[in-house]
């Protein structure tokens, strides 16, 4: 191997790590907290809510930024506070908690058993029959087409 080439692969493979690190933990944003946690006054996400627990809920979040804490512990800390309720999750045993679950689950295994069925008669399918060959043209009509294009090209 080269030198340089040696070179430039232990600087890819020191790197690696590095760059995994980085991308393992991203920096929490309060914009990107907001959206994901309600209110827990009003009831309405974070982002929208106008209320002085808001705003509370809201410097509770940036204290924990400053700090360091990734988004999960952010969300864990959120949840200690003020209980689940402040995570905009639908509640997963009933209602319409379960549906919010359970229906884009029925829909992709419905997709997935039609497809099931569908594509192997798809496949099966015979091309449509092509239509039938013209029959040829008598001597008269021949001779008129012959005529028709002399006339055209004058």
């Amino acid at each position: 191997m080269r030198p340089l080439t040696l070179i430039a692969l232990l600087l890819v493979v020191l790197a690696a790590p590095a760059a995994a690190v980085a991308q393992a933990a991203p920096r929490a944003s309060l914009p990107d907290i907001e959206d994901e946690v309600m209110c827990p006054v009003c009831g309405t996400p974070l982002n929208t809510a106008e209320s002085p627990q808001a705003s509370r809920e809201r410097a509770f979040i940036r204290d924990l930024i400053a700090k360091g804490a990734t988004k999960e512990q952010i969300k864990a800390a959120l949840v200690d506070e003020f209980g689940t309720a402040v995570l905009a999750l639908p509640d997963e045993g009933e209602g319409v908690g379960a549906a919010a679950y359970l229906v884009p689950i029925g829909l992709v295994a419905g997709l997935a058993v039609l497809l099931a069925f569908a594509l192997p008669r798809w496949r099966r399918r015979r091309p449509a029959p092509s239509a039938p060959a013209a029959a040829p043209l008598s001597a008269a009509d021949r001779t008129r087409v012959d005529e028709e294009l002399a006339r055209f090209d004058r």
